[in-house]
């Protein structure tokens, strides 16, 4: 049964990418890097080396049947994980690799992490199905520069793609509604002083001006001025906006 449900869902998939494929073949598309070469007198397209990296042999076949329609951009290798993708981009030189994330042997983050080490002027674009905020943090903080989910429409990937090729940073629009305000929460939280957190944590846990003085060996007076400096940096009004602001956004804590 198990068998039965997993072939079907294998030739859903691979439906899914021939309709898209054979859509956007239909579509004019041309690339936006165009060269012109002057001893033939015609427009000469710059192509983009791609390297896919993915432990699924289907997704890769996939996406190399997609890209073979696109203007601008040529697929010259495959890997199945993070070791056959440092093996092949130093032998190959790609302009972009698509990274996923989960794979066997390595995995996709220590993979760009190691690749950006050895080949910093590559580019590598994370596409997966994870779309927390901790892998997204993650695959920035390795050198990523994109990060994309598998459920991404084909036409918009080459457009992305091309964004990338032009030196910009794609974002899956899900992960960037979700995870800026989290961002610019944390920049803010960033402001605070150690001293501060401290003295916003026992506000939060309902200690008065006093218990806190005591609490921390500090005047009253030391203890306001710093209720008004949190007040300012977190651009909240009073102490139950500053404890509401930062609980939402995982400033303090309630618990040690």
């Amino acid at each position: 049964m198990f068998f039965a449900i997993f072939f079907l869902y294998m030739r859903c998939i691979e439906q899914i990418i021939t309709s898209a494929y054979n859509a956007i073949r239909k579509l004019t598309i041309y690339s936006p890097r165009e060269q012109y070469s002057e001893r033939q007198g015609t427009a000469m397209t710059v192509r983009k080396r791609l390297l896919l990296v993915d432990d699924h042999t289907l997704i890769r076949k996939g996406l190399r049947l997609l890209m073979a329609g696109w203007e601008g951009f040529e697929v010259v290798g495959e890997a199945a994980d993070g070791h056959e993708a440092i093996e092949l981009a130093l032998e190959l030189r790609p302009d972009i690799v698509l990274m996923d994330i989960y794979m066997p042997r390595l995995n996709g983050l220590e993979a760009t992490r190691r690749l950006k080490a050895l080949l910093p002027e590559i580019k590598v674009v994370i596409l997966t199905v994870a779309d927390d905020d901790e892998a997204f943090r993650a695959a920035m903080e390795v050198g990523a520069e994109g990060y994309l989910l598998k459920t991404v429409e084909p036409q918009h990937l080459y457009y992305l793609l091309q964004e990338v090729a032009r030196g910009e940073v794609p974002l899956a629009s899900a992960l960037t509604k979700k995870i800026l305000p989290q961002l610019k929460a944390q920049e803010k939280g960033d402001l605070l002083s150690p001293r501060e957190k401290e003295v916003l944590g026992l506000v939060a846990r309902g200690l008065s001006n006093r218990e806190i003085a005591g609490r921390l060996f500090i005047s009253e007076n030391t203890v306001k001025n710093h209720l008004r400096s949190i007040l300012e940096k977190l651009q909240t009004k009073n102490r139950q906006q500053a404890v509401h602001y930062a609980l939402q956004h995982g400033l303090v804590k309630l618990r040690e």
